[in-house]
This record gives C-alpha cells, sequence and structure tokens, in this order.
C-alpha cells in the first residue's frame, strides 16, 4: 500500500507518516525505485500510534511500548513505563493548575485594580 492510501485511511497525513518513520515507529518497505510500501497492518499501527500520541505520551515512550504491543502481552515493565508516563503527566498537570490560578489572580487584579494594593502608590514616594 502507498504512503497516501496509508494517511487517508488512518486519517492521518503523509508528512505524519514521514515522521513516524523517522521516530522508528513504523518501518515501511521500500520498492525498486524507492517508494514506500506499507502493509494493510499499517493503517492499524498508525491509528494506535495516534492513540499512544493522544494519551500524551511521547515518540520515545511509544517507540519503547510498541515491542509489548506486538507481542501481545502485558508486561511488568510496559505497566512501569506508562505509570512513569502518568505520574509525569499528573506533575504537568499540577503545574499547570498552579499557572492557572496565579493568571485568575492576574485576571481578578486587572479587573478591580483599585483594590489591588501593588498597584497603589506608595506613601513617601
Amino acid at each position: 500500500m502507498r504512503i497516501g492510501d496509508v494517511a487517508s485511511r488512518a486519517g492521518v497525513s503523509t508528512r505524519a507518516l514521514r515522521y513516524y518513520e523517522e521516530q522508528g515507529l513504523l518501518s515501511p518497505e521500500r520498492t525498486a525505485n524507492g517508494q514506500r510500501s506499507y502493509p494493510e497492518s499499517a493503517v492499524q499501527r498508525v491509528r494506535l500510534i495516534q492513540q499512544f500520541y493522544a494519551a500524551g505520551l511521547p515518540s520515545r515512550t511509544i517507540l519503547r511500548m510498541l515491542p509489548f504491543v506486538d507481542a501481545g502481552t502485558t508486561m511488568p515493565e510496559a505497566l512501569d513505563i506508562l505509570s512513569v508516563e502518568r505520574d509525569r503527566i499528573a506533575a504537568k498537570m499540577a503545574e499547570l493548575g498552579q499557572a492557572l490560578a496565579q493568571l485568575d489572580q492576574v485576571i481578578d487584579f486587572a479587573r478591580h485594580p483599585d483594590q489591588c494594593s501593588a498597584a497603589r502608590p506608595r506613601a513617601g514616594r
């Protein structure tokens, strides 16, 4: 199957497929004239890769997960990898939650500058 066919059926761009190949996530064969040739299973592989990306996993982690997927088993190492990624995402969410709270304060100050002590001139200045 040609790259455009896989892209169309999987709902991604050909550029995405080339990126997946660069990252080692997808390995098409090459025809005699150098064109990429994908097996039928590539469509499902691309959809799986998209699911991993949607879950917030970086390509290096996806690459580590694919052998477990190919083996068709859940191994403790795979669960450990996913748990580490979950913790990373949870920590990032906590950081973003703090940033959001700070931004809410700034917005509140901007809406009510008269109530902001930092915006008032200090005596003696």
